[in-house]
Parts: structure tokens; sequence; C-alpha cells
């Protein structure tokens, strides 16, 4: 499999536990490994056979405009969802990068999701036999 990968996606969204710190909008960055087959992209050189990574990135930078999140556990959860559910890749890692502890550099959180079997998705008859 091939990657697309995004580096320290500067973002800000309102994130924490206490009102007093969702009031405003704190610096995130994000950190995404894309899981996908773009080797028809790059053989055609047609973007819609690949992720466009200027538009994941567009959509993440809007992602926090009206809403707010108490940990940057769910951040990670949302921004995979968001993009699995948009972009269809193979899986989506996600690290969200926190700055709230003037001790530490930042605290951070990293989350892979896959995309989901289709609904009609059933495992083949024989699948039981290699047990038996």
């Amino acid at each position: 499999m091939s990657f697309i990968t995004i580096v320290d996606l500067e973002v800000f969204y309102r994130v924490g536990i206490s009102e007093e710190e969702r009031a405003k909008p704190q610096r995130l960055l994000l950190t995404l490994d894309i899981e996908l087959d773009f080797s028809s992209a790059a053989v055609s050189g047609r973007i819609g056979r690949t992720i466009d990574y200027y538009e994941v990135t567009q959509r993440l930078l809007k992602l926090g405009e009206k809403r707010s999140w108490r940990l940057i556990e769910s951040v990670a959860t949302d921004v995979a969802d968001k993009i699995l559910s948009e972009f269809h890749p193979e899986n989506v890692t996600v690290e969200v990068k926190k700055f709230s502890i003037p001790e530490a550099r930042y605290v951070s959180v990293k989350l892979t999701k896959q995309r989901p079997l289709p609904e009609t998705y059933k495992p083949p008859l024989w699948w039981w036999r290699r047990w038996w």
C-alpha cells in the first residue's frame, strides 16, 4: 500500500474539559497517514484517482469552526471518521498534538481507523472450514 502523509497541519479548535478552556480556539497540530493505493493516479496523472490532500486540509481547517470537543481523543476520532467517510481510504492514522502543559513540548493522542466493510459484505460460506 501507499500513503499520503500530512504532517503538523496547524488548526485552531475549541478543545478542553472546562468551559473556560473551550472559550477560544487553541492551536493543535494534526498529522495524518492516509493509506490508499494511488498507483493508477501515479500512472495516469489524474487527481481523481487519488485523494486530493489540499482538499483534505481545507476541510480539516474548517472542521472546528462551529463546534467544540472536551477531549483531543474525540478530535482524533472525528477527524478519522471524516477522512474515512468523505475520502474513502483503506485506513487513516490521526495524531493530535495539544500544547496545554507548559513543562511538556506537547501532549498527543494517536488513532488508526479502517474503512468499514460494506453492509452487504458476507464472509464466504467456506470460511468456517479453516478450523475443522
